[in-house]
């Protein structure tokens, strides 16, 4: 039975037994604090540890600076044009001012339980104010994909759900992930940042394996993230469409979109 790792903000709104308010009583959710640092020109956050929850370069504010934040728009190799979009985690607002750069017809919502981490995307991150294309909620993703209103409603939904500790994603229940395939339109696409080298890794591939059709991996990068994409049916790869469409990609944005293909291509 897997077990949802519970972050510094899950122990604070979900804690049981004799200390606990009580349900009628009015709780006021505790976050780690957001701190900010620079080096060579890009902005990083973190929630008041070491670990970075996301990066800006300065003079390329909606360029994607890490790369598996780069490997989290691999949903473009299945999606050219997208109806809706969906961003589980804010971070530093990297793929939500991406997805809403890169596709003008898009609906872009992003939903993060922490309104701090709101906050200084828009003061320090140059998160664009809501609009009728944009919205960012405040919300709890798990509530957010257990609502039926948002069922059917994507084409990408991209999770990136860490606390302040960053080993391994708060959410990762069957309950979490069925959630996430509902959200999706029939032919939408997953893709969820994982630790590669903890044990929540393995935790995560079997929920999303049970779950979802088909689950692939990108080739790992930085310290450990391994980004999953995950499909609701079971699918064979084409990589020679794949392969015409990430050229295209990669003239359209720059992004390494062929590696993407060469690291599917070792999964067959």
């Amino acid at each position: 039975m897997l077990i949802k790792r519970k972050s510094i903000e899950a122990e604070s709104n979900y804690r049981s037994g004799p200390s606990a308010v009580k349900k009628d009583s009015p709780r006021k959710p505790k976050f780690a604090p957001v701190t900010l640092s620079e080096h060579d020109g890009v902005r990083y956050l973190h929630f008041g540890t070491e670990w970075v929850q996301g990066a800006m370069r300065l003079r390329k504010p909606d360029w994607l600076e890490l790369e598996y934040a780069q490997q989290m728009m691999a949903w473009m190799l299945f999606h050219d044009q997208p109806k809706q979009l969906a961003q589980l985690g804010l971070g530093t607002a990297a793929l939500t001012k991406f997805c809403y750069r890169q596709f003008p017809s898009a609906k872009v919502t992003a939903v993060d339980l922490n309104p701090a981490v709101i906050m200084v995307c828009e003061s320090m991150f140059k998160l664009p104010p809501n609009d009728d294309r944009l919205k960012v909620i405040e919300m709890d993703a798990m509530d957010f994909v257990l609502d039926c209103d948002h069922h059917g409603q994507f084409q990408a939904l991209q999770v990136d759900l860490y606390d302040a500790t960053a080993r391994g994603p708060v959410l990762d229940t069957t309950e979490f992930y069925q959630g996430c395939a509902d959200c999706l339109s029939a032919d939408g696409v997953l893709t969820v940042n994982l630790f590669g080298d903890h044990p929540s890794f393995a935790k995560n591939m079997k929920v999303l394996r049970y779950v979802f059709g088909t689950v692939l991996c990108l080739p790992e990068v930085h310290d450990g993230n391994v980004v999953a994409i995950a499909f609701k049916q079971r699918l064979k790869l084409d990589l020679d469409v794949l392969y015409r469409r990430a050229e295209a990609i990669q003239l359209q944005t720059k992004l390494p979109a062929r590696s993407w293909v060469d690291g599917l291509a070792k999964t067959q």
